[in-house]
């Protein structure tokens, strides 16, 4: 019943596309972090050098 709710609804397909949405946009801004957080590092080991 609840499978076919949210397959088979305008409602639970715009939910299952929200929530897939949130998933993708956490695991970019987790990346994005990670990636400059190592930029910074980088930096700073170079300028106390």
């Amino acid at each position: 019943m609840a499978w076919n709710l949210l397959i088979g609804s305008d409602i639970g397909l715009l939910s299952l596309f929200t929530i897939g949405f949130i998933i993708v946009m956490a695991v970019y801004l987790m990346r994005f972090a990670r990636r400059h957080m190592a930029e910074d590092e980088q930096k700073a080991k170079i300028g106390h050098r």
